[in-house]
Protein backbone atom coordinates (compact mmCIF):
# COMPACT_ATOMS: atom_id res chain seq x y z
CA UNK A 1 0.00 0.00 0.00
CA UNK A 2 1.59 3.49 -0.60
CA UNK A 3 1.89 6.34 1.66
CA UNK A 4 -0.08 9.34 0.70
CA UNK A 5 1.71 11.75 3.40
CA UNK A 6 5.22 10.30 1.48
CA UNK A 7 3.81 10.91 -2.68
CA UNK A 8 2.17 14.31 -0.78
CA UNK A 9 5.50 15.32 0.03
CA UNK A 10 7.30 14.42 -3.45
CA UNK A 11 4.34 15.68 -5.39
CA UNK A 12 3.25 19.26 -3.74
CA UNK A 13 7.16 20.66 -4.21
CA UNK A 14 6.75 19.89 -7.92
CA UNK A 15 3.24 21.57 -8.40
CA UNK A 16 4.66 24.51 -6.06
CA UNK A 17 6.89 25.11 -8.38
CA UNK A 18 4.66 25.36 -11.23
CA UNK A 19 3.02 27.78 -9.46
CA UNK A 20 -0.10 25.47 -8.57
CA UNK A 21 -1.72 24.87 -5.17
CA UNK A 22 -1.96 20.75 -4.56
CA UNK A 23 -5.89 19.96 -3.29
CA UNK A 24 -5.79 16.34 -3.50
CA UNK A 25 -3.41 13.14 -3.82
CA UNK A 26 -5.51 9.95 -3.61
CA UNK A 27 -4.70 6.36 -4.88
CA UNK A 28 -8.37 4.34 -5.91
CA UNK A 29 -8.30 1.10 -7.61
CA UNK A 30 -6.70 -2.34 -6.82
CA UNK A 31 -3.90 -4.68 -8.34
CA UNK A 32 -3.46 -3.24 -11.72
CA UNK A 33 -6.59 -1.13 -11.87
CA UNK A 34 -4.93 1.27 -9.42
CA UNK A 35 -4.72 4.71 -10.30
CA UNK A 36 -2.96 8.09 -8.21
CA UNK A 37 -5.16 11.18 -8.86
CA UNK A 38 -3.60 14.50 -8.57
CA UNK A 39 -5.46 17.68 -7.97
CA UNK A 40 -3.95 20.69 -8.31
CA UNK A 41 -5.41 24.05 -9.26
CA UNK A 42 -3.58 27.50 -10.42
CA UNK A 43 -4.69 29.98 -7.48
CA UNK A 44 -5.23 33.06 -9.59
CA UNK A 45 -7.99 30.91 -11.33
CA UNK A 46 -9.16 27.94 -8.86
CA UNK A 47 -9.12 25.55 -12.16
CA UNK A 48 -6.20 24.18 -14.72
CA UNK A 49 -6.41 23.75 -18.32
CA UNK A 50 -5.13 20.86 -20.00
CA UNK A 51 -1.76 22.04 -20.49
CA UNK A 52 -0.75 22.79 -16.83
CA UNK A 53 -2.51 19.19 -16.29
CA UNK A 54 0.13 17.89 -18.47
CA UNK A 55 3.26 19.77 -17.33
CA UNK A 56 2.36 18.67 -13.48
CA UNK A 57 1.82 15.00 -15.00
CA UNK A 58 5.50 15.16 -16.45
CA UNK A 59 7.06 16.72 -13.22
CA UNK A 60 4.99 13.89 -10.93
CA UNK A 61 6.16 11.31 -13.70
CA UNK A 62 9.78 12.24 -13.53
CA UNK A 63 9.73 13.13 -9.54
CA UNK A 64 8.57 9.50 -8.74
CA UNK A 65 10.70 7.60 -10.92
CA UNK A 66 13.82 9.05 -10.00
CA UNK A 67 13.11 8.33 -6.39
CA UNK A 68 12.33 4.80 -7.35
CA UNK A 69 15.32 4.40 -9.59
CA UNK A 70 17.19 5.27 -6.11
CA UNK A 71 15.79 2.63 -4.81
CA UNK A 72 12.34 3.61 -2.20
CA UNK A 73 8.89 2.20 -4.05
CA UNK A 74 6.75 4.93 -3.32
CA UNK A 75 3.77 2.54 -5.37
CA UNK A 76 3.99 -0.77 -5.45
CA UNK A 77 3.60 -2.45 -9.20
CA UNK A 78 1.82 -0.35 -11.75
CA UNK A 79 -0.64 2.68 -11.67
CA UNK A 80 -2.27 4.94 -13.65
CA UNK A 81 -1.48 8.79 -12.99
CA UNK A 82 -4.02 11.35 -13.29
CA UNK A 83 -3.65 15.08 -13.12
CA UNK A 84 -6.52 17.18 -13.14
CA UNK A 85 -8.32 20.48 -11.76
CA UNK A 86 -10.82 19.46 -9.47
CA UNK A 87 -13.54 20.84 -11.60
CA UNK A 88 -16.98 22.64 -10.74
CA UNK A 89 -18.36 20.51 -7.82
CA UNK A 90 -14.79 20.13 -6.48
CA UNK A 91 -13.86 18.29 -3.26
CA UNK A 92 -13.27 20.50 -0.37
CA UNK A 93 -10.14 19.30 1.73
CA UNK A 94 -8.11 22.45 3.31
CA UNK A 95 -9.81 25.09 5.34
CA UNK A 96 -9.40 27.61 3.31
CA UNK A 97 -11.77 25.47 0.64
CA UNK A 98 -14.29 25.87 3.33
CA UNK A 99 -14.35 29.27 3.75
CA UNK A 100 -13.65 30.24 -0.06
CA UNK A 101 -16.76 28.21 -1.19
CA UNK A 102 -19.65 29.27 1.64
CA UNK A 103 -22.69 30.32 0.39
CA UNK A 104 -22.45 26.95 -1.81
CA UNK A 105 -24.21 23.46 -1.19
CA UNK A 106 -22.09 20.93 0.47
CA UNK A 107 -22.08 17.19 1.04
CA UNK A 108 -19.77 16.51 4.18
CA UNK A 109 -19.20 12.66 5.28
CA UNK A 110 -17.77 12.26 8.72
CA UNK A 111 -15.65 10.01 10.23
CA UNK A 112 -18.35 9.80 13.43
CA UNK A 113 -21.31 10.64 13.62
CA UNK A 114 -21.95 14.45 14.78
CA UNK A 115 -25.63 14.94 16.33
CA UNK A 116 -26.11 11.35 15.51
CA UNK A 117 -25.65 12.08 11.75
CA UNK A 118 -22.74 10.69 9.59
CA UNK A 119 -23.73 12.60 6.26
CA UNK A 120 -24.46 16.21 6.24
CA UNK A 121 -26.04 18.22 3.01
CA UNK A 122 -27.00 22.06 3.16
CA UNK A 123 -25.88 25.23 2.74
CA UNK A 124 -21.56 25.81 3.53
CA UNK A 125 -21.61 28.81 6.17
CA UNK A 126 -17.75 29.01 6.29
CA UNK A 127 -15.99 28.19 8.83
CA UNK A 128 -15.90 30.07 12.67
CA UNK A 129 -13.63 29.27 15.96
CA UNK A 130 -11.40 26.41 13.82
CA UNK A 131 -15.02 24.66 13.30
CA UNK A 132 -16.88 24.09 9.54
CA UNK A 133 -20.13 25.10 9.81
CA UNK A 134 -22.88 23.59 8.13
CA UNK A 135 -26.95 24.44 8.07
CA UNK A 136 -27.93 20.78 7.18
CA UNK A 137 -30.90 21.09 5.06
CA UNK A 138 -32.68 18.34 7.24
CA UNK A 139 -31.30 18.72 10.55
CA UNK A 140 -30.28 22.26 11.09
CA UNK A 141 -27.05 23.93 11.77
CA UNK A 142 -24.07 22.02 12.38
CA UNK A 143 -20.53 22.97 13.74
CA UNK A 144 -17.57 20.31 12.73
CA UNK A 145 -14.16 19.76 13.30
CA UNK A 146 -11.62 19.54 10.39
CA UNK A 147 -10.22 16.34 12.11
CA UNK A 148 -13.79 14.41 12.02
CA UNK A 149 -14.83 15.16 8.20
CA UNK A 150 -14.15 11.86 6.05
CA UNK A 151 -14.60 13.76 2.91
CA UNK A 152 -16.30 16.98 1.22
CA UNK A 153 -17.81 18.00 -1.90
CA UNK A 154 -19.58 20.62 -2.92
CA UNK A 155 -22.91 19.98 -4.81
CA UNK A 156 -23.44 20.92 -8.71
CA UNK A 157 -26.36 23.53 -8.49
CA UNK A 158 -26.86 26.75 -10.56
CA UNK A 159 -25.82 28.96 -7.90
CA UNK A 160 -22.72 26.86 -8.32
CA UNK A 161 -22.32 26.87 -12.17
CA UNK A 162 -23.04 30.66 -12.64
CA UNK A 163 -19.84 31.51 -9.56
CA UNK A 164 -17.39 29.12 -11.77
CA UNK A 165 -16.46 30.21 -15.32
CA UNK A 166 -14.80 27.73 -17.35
CA UNK A 167 -11.46 29.23 -18.59
CA UNK A 168 -11.26 27.13 -21.89
CA UNK A 169 -14.16 26.43 -23.44
CA UNK A 170 -12.57 26.07 -26.94
CA UNK A 171 -13.82 23.47 -28.72
CA UNK A 172 -17.10 23.17 -26.48
CA UNK A 173 -19.45 24.13 -29.55
CA UNK A 174 -18.48 21.14 -31.75
CA UNK A 175 -20.20 18.01 -32.33
CA UNK A 176 -18.99 15.46 -33.66
CA UNK A 177 -20.92 12.41 -34.97
CA UNK A 178 -19.58 9.31 -35.72
CA UNK A 179 -21.14 6.16 -37.50
CA UNK A 180 -21.37 2.86 -35.80
CA UNK A 181 -18.21 1.33 -38.35
CA UNK A 182 -16.06 4.30 -37.62
CA UNK A 183 -16.66 4.06 -33.73
CA UNK A 184 -15.49 0.63 -34.03
CA UNK A 185 -12.57 1.31 -35.97
CA UNK A 186 -11.42 3.37 -33.06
Amino acid sequence: MADIERLTQVIEPEAKALGFELVRVKLMGTDEERTLQVMAEDPATGQMIVEQCMALSRRISDAIDAIEESGEELIEGAYHLEVSSPGIDRPLTRPKDFENWAGHEVNISLTEPVGGHRKLRGDLLGVEDGEVQIEDRKHGRFAVAFTQINSAKLVLTDRLIAATKPLDTSGAEQIEEFTDEEKVDD
